[in-house]
């Protein structure tokens, strides 16, 4: 497929389909963030179905089932899983930040941070340039990054 709303669009129905398994192996506060993240790529599926519509395409439809990366036995597994959705996702949107039509290119900016986001609260680590591919390199391509301390107010 060469069409970079096309692409975007599988990647979308790809998440809607991997945050269904994510839910079903998450509870309490992380099956909440798993719902948002679900309702989120559903929302924005929807947006890029009427949008290449609009522009007189035709959507690429949802496959049945999609390959997972690795088996999802428990919630540790679920919480890699939806970072690694997030990651492609974002990746997926790059070529459409770079689309002559100032508005995909908006949208793609949006679609990418909100994804950043996500993966982030998955997983707080962020590679050099989210959803760029990592070189391989010695030593790990992700930084930890600590919150900022907040000083004690004083009495």
């Amino acid at each position: 497929m060469n069409d970079p709303l096309g692409k975007v669009l599988s990647a979308e129905h790809a998440a809607v389909y991997a945050y269904g398994v994510v839910g079903a192996r998450t509870k309490g506060a992380l099956r909440t963030r798993a719902t948002a993240g679900f309702d989120a790529h559903r929302a924005r599926r929807d947006r890029l179905r009427a949008l290449i519509v609009q522009r007189g395409g035709t959507p690429p439809e949802p496959a049945p089932t999609y390959p997972l990366p690795f088996e999802v036995k428990d919630q540790s597994d679920a919480v890699r899983l939806a970072t690694l959705i997030e990651e492609r996702v974002v990746t997926a949107y790059l070529e459409l930040a770079a689309d002559e039509d100032a508005s995909l290119r908006r949208l793609a900016a949006q679609a990418m941070q909100e994804g950043a986001t996500r993966a982030y609260g998955w997983h707080p680590a962020v590679g050099a340039f989210p959803g760029m591919p990592a070189e391989r390199t010695s030593g790990s391509p992700l930084v930890k990054i600590e919150p900022t301390p907040v000083p004690a107010a004083s009495p």
